[in-house]
């Protein structure tokens, strides 16, 4: 499985500390002078079997010229490595255990594609390499989860299918915490910061075969990528949280941008409204009180967010508190009732 990205860019490698050096989602490669030295090498020698392509014209101003694939090994990991220019090195870096050739090919086309086609980088401004590299990641993953339904329909019957869930929404929601609340059964308050990388997990159920759940960062910088990130799968779940109304609009318009998209009109989609815990007292000892009161809060969540006109996809609300427990054990069931239908 794909661990992580880097780019390398610069002129003068005689000093390293000119060269900017990019990784997603762990900073795994730094400024070590003989390493990126022999990166760059590496696709200037000409006993290395790569393949070198005439410029490229992108559009007026610039030319592309791309070398590789080369493989390496990077601190005990398979990595293969695309110069462009003779400035730029893009790597990818997989398991110890992956096989490089499953993935060149794909990473060769995909860097053609990103730069020459739909010119997504014109390598110069930091922020448009960074969402470069998360572009790169995100595709290379699920280039990675097609490979594994494939193989995975080998392996299992049709009643062990493989899903794709893709839980989105905006930070500090609490996404990645639920995540590991169904994953493990664990919660801590400092266990985790506002996820600022792309994540998968599997969760391997025995009723509904083996669950992939995309993770995706909320940061405003990561959200232009939901629509990429939500190819393809088997059901969306929206996070909310219920006890900041500030952000509500916010959080409506995000949504409203993917449950519009045409290619997702029939996907299920499950809304979790998390942090219940800050605004009701669910273990009260008056259940009746604090039933209406959950009724009337819900009721008012679905007119805000006009969820009730979604007449033609099969959808659900559920309250959670991810912290307390509350419901979680619900979301899973709904997931699968969700998927199934």
């Amino acid at each position: 499985m794909i661990q992580n990205i880097f780019l390398v860019k610069g002129d003068d490698l005689q000093h390293v500390d000119n060269l900017s050096i990019f990784n997603y989602p762990q900073e795994i490669i730094t400024k070590e002078k003989k390493f990126i030295e022999n990166l760059f090498r590496s696709h200037k020698s000409k006993d290395i079997g790569s393949k070198k392509e005439k410029p490229i014209a992108n559009n007026a101003l610039q030319q592309f010229i791309i070398d590789g694939p080369i493989p390496h090994k990077i601190k005990k990991m398979n990595a293969s490595t695309i110069c462009i220019n003779e400035n730029v090195i893009i790597g990818l870096l997989l398991e110890k255990d992956d096989n490089l050739q499953e993935y060149e090919g794909f990473f060769r086309d995909l860097i053609y594609e990103l730069i020459v086609n739909e010119k997504r980088c014109s390598f110069i401004e930091e922020f448009e390499i960074e969402i470069f590299l998360i572009t790169i990641f995100i595709d290379l993953r699920r280039y990675e989860d097609e490979n594994i339904k494939e193989r995975l329909n080998l392996e299992y019957s049709r009643n062990f299918p493989f899903h794709k869930i893709f839980l989105f929404g905006i930070d500090e929601v609490g996404k990645s915490s639920l995540l590991r609340r169904i994953k493990t059964g664990e919660y801590s308050d400092n266990y985790f910061t506002p996820t600022k990388k792309f994540n998968i997990q599997y969760i391997q159920d025995g009723e509904s075969g083996l669950l992939a759940f995309w993770d995706m960062p909320g940061q405003y910088s990561f959200r232009k990528k939901w629509l990429l990130g939500s190819q393809d799968s088997n059901i969306l779940i929206y996070m909310i949280d219920v006890s900041d109304q500030i952000r509500f609009e916010e959080s409506k318009k995000e949504l409203d941008i993917i449950i519009n998209h045409h290619e997702l009109a029939d996907v299920p989609l499950l809304i979790i409204g998390n942090k219940i815990d800050l605004i009701n007292h669910i273990n009260s000892n008056d259940q009746s009180e604090s039933k209406n009161y959950l009724d009337r809060i819900k009721k008012e969540i679905l007119n805000f967010f006009n969820f009730e006109q979604m007449q033609k996809r099969n959808w659900k609300f559920i309250f959670s508190s991810v912290k307390t427990g509350y419901n979680i054990k619900k979301i899973f069931e709904s997931i699968k009732e969700l998927i199934s239908s």
